[in-house]
């Protein structure tokens, strides 16, 4: 019995390590990945008791279920629609803002900014109805993009599918779908604070390619108040906390914000979010489509795109209370 547990911590520390090289800029305390940790966890766990049936079971299931998250996830709407993700909601709240009809004829790629350290805009509104999205925007449906490990994770992957969570292979399909990318990452995260304005965004482009190649429209998406949710200890660029913060993330490939908010039952310390609002707005952009483009055209329509978010700021930002002097900053 000892050698066998022996055994699963070992498998657990080799999935744990792919997961961390696969995503690079992962907080390593974000849910997600310490609810992928526990369902690892289970999972080889299970193995080494009387249930082991259930793990040979749900394998099995697994092996046949394999190519589900390339064939558009298998929703479960009851999930989508929980009243826990209307709570959640309300105790920001966040709204979601339309400002134009989305064709169902056409597939659309949206560029989510900021990553923040919850995420809580790009998950209520696209891996739940908590902000009516299906009614606002019939005939579309919502997906956010993770990396395809992610659906290797046992039982995890099956929320994922249920939520309708998955790859870019989504707009490949006819038209009809939003793939929701957040394309500064959690290394973003350790810029997030009330008050930064600074996007992970230069540098950024496979998400411009991947739009004009398949033909899908842009839309450059910005979640006021997302930086708003959590505290960070002062870390500028070139510090000793923020090089020990990017030393840990090559040697660990996860990085640790160090955030922290309110209690639940006191506000002057704890790991729970501010309770502030959460504003999340943007606007579509016609890109060309182009089967193999240029470097020189991802560039392009890549600046197009910064504009175009510049401009979407700048239209929005005093709904939000946010001095006129404060504008986006680009790295």
């Amino acid at each position: 019995m000892a050698s066998g547990l022996r055994l699963a911590c070992v498998a657990f520390k080799k999935f744990f390590h792919l997961l961390t090289l696969a995503n690079p800029g992962l907080p390593s305390d974000s849910p997600i990945f310490i609810s992928a940790q526990c369902c690892i966890v289970l999972f080889i766990g299970l193995f080494f008791t009387r249930f082991w049936l259930v793990s040979v079971l749900y394998g099995t299931w697994w092996l046949l279920d394999w190519d589900t998250p390339r064939k558009g996830g298998r929703r479960i709407h009851c999930i989508r629609n929980s009243i826990v993700w209307r709570y959640m909601k309300d105790y920001f709240p966040v709204t979601l803002v339309k400002t134009a009809d989305l064709d169902p004829s056409k597939n659309y790629v949206l560029g989510f900014h900021p990553h923040g350290v919850l995420v809580a805009g790009a998950f209520l509104n696209f891996c739940t109805e908590a902000t009516g999205f299906s009614k606002l925007f019939p005939g579309m449906t919502p997906h956010l993009m993770m990396l395809n490990l992610w659906f290797r994770v046992p039982f995890f992957r099956d929320y994922l599918l249920s939520g309708g969570k998955q790859g870019h292979s989504v707009v490949r399909q006819k038209g009809g779908n939003v793939l929701a990318i957040v394309v500064g990452g959690a290394q973003e995260a350790l810029d997030a604070r009330p008050g930064a304005f600074t996007l992970l965004l230069k540098n950024r482009k496979g998400f411009v390619r991947l739009a004009i190649k398949h033909g899908a429209l842009l839309i450059p998406t910005f979640s006021f108040g997302e930086n708003e949710l959590f505290d960070q200890v002062d870390n500028p660029r070139g510090s000793w906390l923020r090089c020990t913060q990017h030393r840990l993330q090559q040697i660990m490939g996860i990085s640790l914000p160090l955030f922290h908010a309110r209690g639940m039952f006191q506000y002057s310390f704890g790991l729970l979010p501010y309770r502030r609002p959460i504003y999340t707005v943007g606007e579509f952009v016609l890109f060309p489509k182009m089967h193999n483009p240029s470097q020189e055209e991802v560039d392009r329509l890549h600046q197009t795109y910064i504009e175009e978010l510049c401009k979407l700021f700048e239209e929005h930002k005093s709904k939000c209370n946010i001095p006129e002097d404060r504008h986006l900053e680009f790295i």
